[in-house]
């Protein structure tokens, strides 16, 4: 037991109970798991990835290596969770990972004696060959030996939410720095939210023992989070990792509601993703305390010294039964000594330096702790730490240890100022890499902006806090500074030990020192190219503890020095995050939210049967009693939609809404056709291509104004054509004056159809003439419907039939349907879904999702003189492409079968009468087939080589998959009123 006699922030008054490997544990509430372990005496909690080499805890925050675990069980089994941060709970149970059978007795730690043949790069060079033994025997092997946890293998059952907020100043960080911001933004009256990932406010003064105005940190910890908390503008938000920073000040982050709970409480999320949305932003993230590369740093019981410190204080944890610290800096020397104050024993300080300030070594004396100068860790002993030995010039020596505290010096917690692609710079004075262009709107306070003192993290978080409430337009408050005292913050530039025996520069992925070197030698000199070729860095912790030794060292090796050698950059998120909280609700059945269309409840009350297309739940069709199938519902919605009236709910297409002096020359770039001829009060189907020459969409666009055009896109591509026209107008044609606007589900859409339709139409509308002089074919007019609703009228028709379409806002579509059908009902008016929808356009032979499948031209769907030889559009240049225009190229047309018995099938291969079925043979395919109960027979439409010059001509229908095969004839793709006389009248 290594539990401290006193102090500490834990509650030693209560007892928490949890399992490690089965085994049974008691800590206290404040405790993390990490802390709860090194007081019951466990030091060993895991094993490295490659080598299997005994792994402890190394940090005491999130930018731990090593101490990765399994939580929970059953379906609540989460992977690779750092213990340094799960906030210890009754009941939690935690599992190593990465061993078998045992964490003690791991079989796969065989894998050490085989370490002088797996160095760095060694799959690119062992796995060539022999060839065959890729499928067989390497492939299996990387398989099994891949990753480190077991995912669990059930349905997870917590609930997990996504939320949106907004504020003046984002802080980040709640250390001294990150407090100090959060009150002057806060008393300048800025909405102001502060975020840590930590479940407790105060960041490294938690783990220190410093003083500020005069009393211990703690209290000045403790007032500002009441004040703070008693503020109506501020939000507090402990358990709040802000995991990345994107465009438009958003910063992405996630609470973890509930997983300091066994389960979480009924409708209470386990995490919730938040989207937050800021004006300022102030990154107080801290630093942390880097490694030296020493042979057998990798050792449990080697950590860093600031965790030393901070297990001490924050924990009332001795990480063993007697310490040393190795450092090179003041930092880490004061805080070895807060530890001893804490009650560590602290046998030694050693440091690579002459001397250390005066300060530092009279109070290393009062405490009775060694000073050893120009000294170096050359050795560890022991499965788990036993003993260091010690070089100076002065000879070597060995000290019995359990707990070695190592610090190279601070390293800024600069991640989320890389993520929208700003590089750190490198400061020579502190020997690390600073802050250097930001995101827009960000400022960088604390250490993390490279002030390592405590007095200047106070004085740069209050002076950054109140930059930003002015910035985002408040009045500063006066209020005093807090002060504490400048301590030293000396450092000697210091990252290897040269001796002999393995040193570790990335612990998780066993990447040594050796490695760095192999790596030079071979030309992977590069830092991206030292990453992905040693590995290092590019474990869980993303280089944190790792990333400064190895470029030091590779930069040693170039002497180029650190600042020309370089740096990765960071990426988001800043920590792993569960995919459960990426996922939110879309999830199981709500993977893919359905979307129900505007008279979803009506359709339903008329027993319709829905089916998904794209987002949307269509109605599919609308059986009645005595109805024997699908296809006799249809049949009769087709008849009485041709004989009398049918209507069906159309909101589901794009509908995109267009405004500005310049929409008409922007449509004329967009489509193949022109529409700045257009009239106002006219609609005009339209192609739209992509920029290969490939017909993207197709649809109608009408002009209401001079300035106002509405297009409708097919369902499925809605978003595409969206993002379409976006990327024409911002990057293509960035000088045109064109507002853009998605009204989908703004806009509820009825199409009616049939010789009926215009009296049913005229019984709705408020006094608007309907009539064929009134609104012909291909008219637009905005009026109002039902007494008094805004309306929008379209007379256009896929059926072939006289038809309208009205728009209406969204909230009145189901009341525009009840009235179409209340005004319908002398006239039978029908109700019809999707399947009646294909069927009808078929017999009228409209191209649709099956033919604008991205492989056809509009030359190919019968489309071709639609083009405008007048104007240049996207995709016109690569349409003179010869193969656009070989006459062998397979076009639309028309099938019948000649057996009119025969069902169609759509996916059937045409072959030449007698034609052997091979590849070399096909000329085409068929699209979409129906029945057409106004023929009595199956109908299709089709892609055919040289289809319209072929009609009347007789074809093969091969079908292999389904063992179809009959003879078909070519003709019309317009089976229904060819000539379009019906919808025009």
């Amino acid at each position: 037991m290594t539990r401290l006699a006193k102090g500490g922030l834990v509650d030693r008054n209560r007892v928490l109970s949890f399992s490690f490997d089965g085994k049974p544990f008691t800590g206290h509430p404040g405790d993390t798991l990490a802390s709860a372990l090194l007081a019951a005496g466990v030091r060993l909690v895991g094993r490295s990835f490659k080598y299997h080499r005994p792994r402890g805890i190394v940090t005491a925050g999130s930018e731990e290596p090593n101490a990765l675990v399994e939580l929970r069980s059953g379906a609540r089994r989460e992977p690779n969770t750092r213990a340094t941060t799960i906030e210890l709970f009754d009941g939690l149970e935690a599992t190593s990972q990465n061993r078998w059978p045992s964490l003690d007795f791991d079989l796969l730690s065989v894998n050490r004696l085989a370490s002088p043949f797996l160095g760095a790069g060694f799959y690119y060079k062992t796995f060539m060959w022999p060839a065959a033994f890729w499928e067989k025997v390497y492939e299996p092997m990387i398989r099994r030996a891949a990753g480190l946890g077991r995912a669990a293998d059930a349905p997870d059952p917590d609930h997990y939410e996504k939320a949106t907020v907004f504020c003046d100043v984002l802080v980040i960080g709640s250390g001294a720095a990150g407090l100090a911001a959060a009150l002057a933004a806060g008393r300048a009256g800025a909405r102001v939210i502060l975020a840590d990932e930590d479940f407790r406010l105060g960041g490294r003064l938690l783990g220190e023992r410093a003083v500020i105005d005069g009393a211990p940190a703690l209290d000045f910890v403790v007032r500002a989070e009441a004040e703070l908390s008693s503020l109506p503008n501020v939000r507090l938000m402990p358990r709040t990792t802000v995991f990345g920073a994107y465009d438009g000040g958003e910063y992405g982050a996630v609470e973890r509601v509930c997983d300091h709970l066994p389960v979480p409480p009924p409708f209470q999320p386990r995490q919730r993703l938040w989207r937050i949305v800021a004006k300022r932003a102030i990154l107080a993230a801290g630093a942390f305390d880097r490694p030296i590369v020493f042979p057998g740093n990798d050792r449990p019981g080697v950590m860093s010294a600031l965790a030393l410190a901070t297990y001490a204080n924050r924990y009332g944890v001795g990480a063993g039964k007697a310490a040393a610290v190795f450092a090179n800096n003041d930092h880490a020397a004061s805080a070895a000594l807060d530890a001893a104050e804490a009650g560590v024993r602290l046998e030694a300080l050693v440091d690579v330096r002459a001397a250390l300030p005066a300060a530092l070594t009279a109070r290393a004396k009062a405490l009775g702790v060694r000073v050893i100068t120009q000294g170096e860790v050359i050795a560890t002993s022991g499965k788990c730490l036993k003993s260091i030995t010690v070089r100076t010039p002065r000879g070597t020596q060995t000290l019995p240890v359990e707990a070695l505290g190592v610090s190279g010096g601070a390293t800024p917690n600069l991640n989320l100022t890389c993520h929208l692609g700003g590089k750190p710079i490198w400061r020579e004075d502190i020997s690390a890499f600073v802050p250097g262009a930001v995101p827009p709107g960000m400022t960088v306070a604390g250490a993390a902006a490279g002030h390592l003192s405590l007095a200047e993290c106070l004085r740069d978080g209050t002076e950054r806090g109140n930059a930003a409430a002015e910035a985002a337009g408040f009045t500063i408050a006066p209020a005093p500074t807090p002060t504490a005292e400048d301590a030293p913050t000396g450092l000697t530039p210091f990252w290897q030990v040269k001796a002999k025996g393995a040193a570790f520069v990335d612990q998780q992925n066993d990447v040594t020192a050796k490695d760095v070197a192999l790596a030079h030698r071979e030309g992977f000199r590069a830092v991206e190219l030292l990453k992905r070729y040693t590995t290092m860095g590019m474990a869980t912790d993303q280089g944190k503890t790792s990333n400064m030794a190895g470029l030091a060292l590779m930069a040693e090796l170039t002497g180029q020095g650190i600042p020309a050698t370089g740096t990765t950059v960071f990426r988001p998120p800043y920590t792993p995050i569960a995919l459960g909280a990426l996922a939110g609700h879309h999830r199981g059945v709500d993977f893919k939210p359905a979307r129900p269309t505007p008279t979803h409840d009506w359709a339903q009350e008329q027993g319709a049967v829905f089916v998904e297309t794209g987002l949307w739940m269509r109605a599919q069709y609308f059986p009645k009693p005595g109805e024997s199938d699908w296809l006799e519902t249809v049949n009769r919605e087709v008849k009485a939609t041709r004989e009398s009236v049918g209507v069906i709910d159309v909101s589901t297409f794009g509908k995109i809404d267009l405004q500005g002096p310049d929409v008409g020359a922007f449509l004329d770039r967009v489509y193949i056709n022109m529409f700045s001829t257009l009239a106002v009060g006219k609609a005009r189907y339209g192609v739209m291509l992509r920029e290969d020459g490939f017909v993207m969409d197709d649809g109608t666009t009408a002009r209401l104004a001079d300035d106002h055009y509405v297009m409708t896109t097919t369902t499925a591509n809605a978003a595409k054509v969206f993002q379409h026209l976006e990327f024409c107008l911002q990057v293509l044609s960035p000088e045109l004056d064109v507002q853009l606007t998605s009204i989908s589900e703004q806009w509820a859409q009825i199409s009616m159809s049939g010789p009926r339709s215009r009296e049913v139409l005229a019984k709705v509308v408020d006094g608007a003439d309907v009539s064929n002089a009134g609104l012909p074919f291909m008219g637009a007019v905005e009026t109002t419907v039902m007494g008094g609703v805004p309306a929008r009228l379209f007379r256009l028709s896929f059926s072939g039939e006289l038809g309208y379409e009205i728009a209406v806002p969204a909230r009145h579509g189901a009341a525009l349907m009840r009235a179409l059908m209340a005004a319908g009902a002398p006239f039978g008016i029908t109700p019809y879904g999707t399947e009646a929808l294909g069927v009808m356009r078929i017999e009228k032979g409209h191209v649709s999702g099956n033919e604008l499948n991205g492989q056809t031209s509009a030359r190919d769907l019968g489309l071709g003189k639609m083009a405008s030889t007048k104007k240049d559009y996207i995709g016109r240049v690569m349409t003179a492409r010869p193969a656009f225009s070989d006459p062998d190229r397979p076009a639309f047309v028309g099938f019948k079968p000649v057996d009119r018995t025969a069902r169609l099938r759509a996916g059937a291969h045409f072959l030449k009468i007698g034609a052997a079925p091979t590849t070399a043979n096909d000329e085409g395919y068929m699209t979409s087939v129906a029945y057409s109960p106004v023929l009595g027979h199956f109908i299709g439409l089709g892609l055919l080589k040289r289809g319209p010059e072929r009609i009347g001509e007789r074809v093969r229908a091969f079908d292999p998959v389904r063992g179809g095969d009959m003879e078909v004839e070519v003709c019309s793709p317009a089976f229904i009123d060819p000539e379009g006389e019906k919808q025009r009248v």
